[in-house]
């Protein structure tokens, strides 16, 4: 009779420590299975004129951003003002991937708050987003001249996450 009352007290003392540890990480610090590796193709319709294509062969050779943002996450909406900034400094084109989400919405969305991106591939399956190892939106990757992938922050993006996490690796060595 004791043991039935404490096996269930043993299990949550055990699963109690393994909770506080999960519930603590930041979870901006998810892996990408890509880091130091080459970045997925990409090969999307355009969302603005789907008889167009968007593809990783836009922005090889070049250091760039890849964004995967979306209407229904308000984490794409805390990020896009920076988004439109970064854009407009000019410091790194920046390439987005509509994820599981409508054609229509997402054109408004960026004809009403600006649209940072130098093209726009639509994943209305999320099918592309999957080949990215994308967890949830938004999700940034910064992809080297030579294809690699050198970070990928998971949360909105602000200057502060920008100056700490990308910056570096841009100016650095490893952005060749």
């Amino acid at each position: 009779m004791k043991l039935r009352f404490l096996v269930p007290i043993v299990l949550f003392a055990v699963l109690l420590p393994i909770l506080i540890y999960g519930l603590s990480r930041d979870p901006s610090i998810v892996p990408s299975p890509y880091l130091g590796k080459p970045a997925p193709a990409m090969d999307l319709p355009n969302i603005e004129n789907p008889d167009e294509r968007v593809t990783s062969a836009d922005y090889a050779g070049e250091v760039a951003l890849v964004n995967i943002w979306a209407t229904w996450c308000v984490g794409c909406r805390q990020e896009h003002a920076f988004l439109v900034t970064l854009a407009e400094r000019g410091e790194i084109p920046i390439f987005g991937l509509n994820w599981r989400d409508q054609r229509q919405p997402a054109l408004t969305w960026l004809r009403q708050l600006g649209n940072p991106y130098v093209a726009v591939g639509f994943d209305p399956d999320g099918s592309a987003g999957i080949d990215w190892g994308a967890y949830g939106a938004p999700e940034t990757f910064l992809i080297g001249r030579n294809g690699r992938v050198l970070q990928k922050h998971a949360g909105p993006l602000n200057e502060a996450i920008w100056q700490q996490k990308f910056v570096p690796l841009i100016e650095g060595a490893g952005a060749d």
